[in-house]
């Protein structure tokens, strides 16, 4: 079969262009709306800006005082599980805004050591770890989740810690890592199915089970009614019409078309995704990107996928760096320093135009999922022993003397 792809110095000069349009879009963007979303974390506005935050705290306030955290003064509806009330009730002892600068604290700490922590794992030179921490310092989704108080970094953490697991030989913590994460976010709930496809049934029943206790943890606490509330919420809630919804079915909306056309192209992504992996499980390492390719796809398949999503695949990105794919990963990292006000640049009276312009978020996601799923089949080995091709961004292992991760 004849190799069909694009030869190497092509991809790096087109990764090239990306991230030199990346840079000078974003320079262009701050100099035209100075108002950037990293200016507006120093505000106090609780209700309007830093709103989701401010929705977490008033639930965690109704956890403490017995109330229903479901029925709250603020501005947004809750739409987490009772599992994240109950982690964040410590910050009901603050006022909101005190709370709030303290998580954004700890948010800039957990997300600076999830990166370190998985470029340490993959052993990445001192100078490449630096330029991807600054790279996801000045990264609109973190500035997105700082304006917010948004928990992607809880998140983060939580797949950084299964997949060092995984890395290190222990798949049923790994999957108990995941099964919590998932829990605090179920929209992450198709990461479960990875195990089944490969025909780990050890991790996957390990995986169920610390997502149904983490879950059955938060409803004792929050009291059993928050279930109910919490599943009618989630079951109600439809497809946001907003630019940074980067889900197929929030682009269906946007496009003008029945949100059911977008649902069906996201379970095609997904089911597509999982049947691949399953398909050449034998080639798939589970500690590589195919984990990240599986949350990519079931966020195109979500009806909610923010922008600010693109900060829990950032593993991902450094397994394509350390397998050699250094162009495509400085690429996927700089067209997320693009700031939302791109979505400001297209006139609302233009038409589709106006509406494809708009989705760039969407094709941004794309872009992750297909760049991960790609690298996350290994390369069958040639019968000599040497390897075919050095590039998929599947990484061998290094020996590690590190403790196991905990959850």
């Amino acid at each position: 079969m004849p190799d069909l792809r694009v030869p190497s110095p092509v991809r790096t000069g087109v990764a090239v262009v990306v991230v030199l349009a990346s840079l000078a879009t974003t320079v262009l963007l701050h100099l035209r709306h100075p108002d950037a979303l990293v200016t507006l974390v120093p505000l106090t506005d609780m209700r309007d800006l830093h709103v989701d935050f401010d929705t977490f705290w008033h639930s965690a306030a109704a956890l403490t005082q017995g109330g229903d955290i479901y029925e709250t003064p603020a501005k947004l509806t809750n739409l987490n599980p009772p599992l994240l009330t109950v982690l964040l009730a410590p910050f009901a002892a603050l006022d909101a805004l005190t709370a709030y600068r303290i998580f954004v604290g700890l948010t800039l700490l957990l997300v600076v050591g999830a990166v370190l922590a998985v470029a340490r794992e993959l052993r990445l030179a001192a100078g490449t770890t630096v330029a991807v921490v600054l790279a996801v310092l000045a990264s609109s989704p973190l500035h997105g989740t700082l304006v917010l108080g948004q928990i992607y970094p809880l998140l983060l953490v939580g797949l950084v810690a299964g997949w060092l697991a995984e890395r290190r030989g222990r798949p049923v913590l790994a999957a108990a890592c995941v099964g919590i994460t998932v829990a605090l976010k179920p929209s992450l709930a198709p990461l479960l199915l990875l195990p089944a496809v490969q025909r780990r049934m050890v991790p996957l029943r390990a995986g169920l089970v610390s997502a149904a206790v983490a879950t059955l943890v938060g409803v004792l606490v929050a009291g059993p009614s928050s279930a109910i509330q919490w599943m009618t919420i989630a079951l109600t809630e439809g497809v946001p019409d907003t630019v940074d919804n980067a889900s197929l079915p929030g682009l269906a909306m946007r496009l003008g078309v029945a949100p059911m056309l977008g649902f069906v192209a996201g379970l095609a992504v997904l089911v597509g995704t999982l049947a691949w992996l399953g398909r050449h499980r034998d080639r798939v390492d589970p500690a590589g990107t195919a984990p990240w390719a599986v949350v990519a796809a079931g966020l195109l398949f979500s009806p909610i996928a923010w922008h600010n999503y693109l900060l829990i695949l950032v593993p991902g990105v450094l397994l394509l760096l350390a397998g050699g794919r250094r162009a495509l990963a400085a690429a996927l990292l700089a067209v997320a320093v693009i700031p939302v006000s791109w979505n400001a640049m297209w006139p609302p009276d233009a038409g589709w135009w106006t509406d494809v312009g708009q989705s760039l978020h969407c094709a941004i996601l794309v872009a992750y999922w297909v760049s991960l799923l790609r690298s996350a089949v290994r390369s069958p080995q040639p019968p000599d022993g040497t390897a075919d091709d050095p590039e998929p961004g599947v990484t061998t292992r290094p020996p590690s003397t590190s403790v196991s991760p905990t959850c």
